[in-house]
């Protein structure tokens, strides 16, 4: 029995590691073919040869998503070549812990155009090149449902993301779905980042939460790959938070 992803095809941005590259595991794992978008050409080559096995339906391409620019230019490259979307997952992102007083505008330039402006400005590029029942799924976090201690900026831009992600799936309904994830802390590069700068560990994020530890990527992944399903048919617009019970504690 084939798998309703064979042959499906779609974009991955923040394709290249954690929940994006989890996420492209599972659906090559299915049979769909997936182009990572992503801001390294290291990082590229790095998912490319974990992905080895996949080689045929597998691409990268290197695009800075915090410019407006490069959104468009994939936008028309791919139109040039043909290509029609099935799913798109925005998954790139960045995250920075910085109390509003020490906040400059370099600071909220950057923070707003690698979260929130990269999926709305990725998604508007891309939108022309989708078929009739595709899905979107934009990567958000529990910090855009509740907000969070000490990341102001974090919590508006992923915020804003939960907000566009609800009135896009009004405004392409019934063609296309729109629904959106809020994980909580995953075990990524991305932690591991926000691990180095801080003076806190993964166990010490691990106590906040009601079933005792941080996320995987594959868990997040999971709910993605989901949301995305046309067994999900019905679904749009919806915000579900996957954050090991944190947003439930209000």
């Amino acid at each position: 029995m084939s798998s309703e992803w064979e042959n499906k095809y779609g974009v991955i941005s923040g394709g290249t590691s954690g929940i994006g590259l989890a996420t492209a595991k599972m659906l090559l794992s299915q049979g769909a073919k997936v182009l990572l978008i992503g801001r390294t050409d290291k990082n590229g080559d790095l998912a490319l040869a974990e992905l080895k096995e996949y080689a045929g339906r597998v691409k990268f391409l290197r695009v800075d998503l915090g410019l407006v620019s490069q959104c468009e230019a994939l936008g028309r490259n791919l139109a040039k070549q043909g290509e029609k979307l099935d799913f798109l997952v925005n998954s790139a992102g960045c995250y920075d812990e910085k109390p509003l007083a020490s906040i400059t505008e370099e600071d909220y330039n950057f923070m707003l155009s690698n979260n929130l402006q990269a999926t709305i400005f990725l998604t508007k590029a891309l939108l022309p090149l989708f078929k009739k029942n595709g899905a979107i799924v934009n990567v958000a976090s529990d910090a855009g449902i509740k907000g969070n201690y000490g990341c102001p900026l974090y919590s508006a831009a992923k915020g804003g993301i939960v907000a566009f992600s609800r009135s896009l799936a009004l405004d392409l309904a019934p063609d296309i779905r729109v629904n959106c994830v809020c994980p909580g802390d995953v075990d990524t590069p991305l932690v591991d980042k926000q691990i180095a700068k801080g003076h806190y560990t993964k166990e010490d994020m691990a106590q906040v939460y009601p079933l005792g530890r941080i996320g995987k990527p594959e868990e997040i992944a999971y709910v993605i790959c989901a949301l995305a399903s046309s067994h999900n048919g019905f679904m749009t617009g919806a915000v579900i938070p996957v954050d090991g019970g944190l947003t439930a504690k209000g």
